[in-house]
């Protein structure tokens, strides 16, 4: 079996995630270099979830809060 060479530089990310970067630490906390609620509003805006399409009750009532994303 061969092994898996490494990664050389920085891997691509959306330009919206420009700078993320996440750490864990010695004692297994997450460290990340964006707001975990910025992150979330991302994922909402971005990524389309199959077991939650057909809930009512998850549409945002604004949505224009899923605009501003930095």
């Amino acid at each position: 079996m061969s092994k898996k060479k490494p990664q050389e530089g920085k891997p691509q990310v959306h330009k919206e995630l420009e700078g993320f970067e996440i750490k864990i630490n010695e004692f297994g906390q997450v460290q990340m270099s964006v707001d975990p609620e910025q992150l979330n509003v991302f994922l909402n805006k971005n990524v389309d979830d199959k077991k939650l399409r057909e809930r009512q009750d998850l549409i945002p009532d604004n949505p224009e809060e899923y605009e501003d994303f930095e």
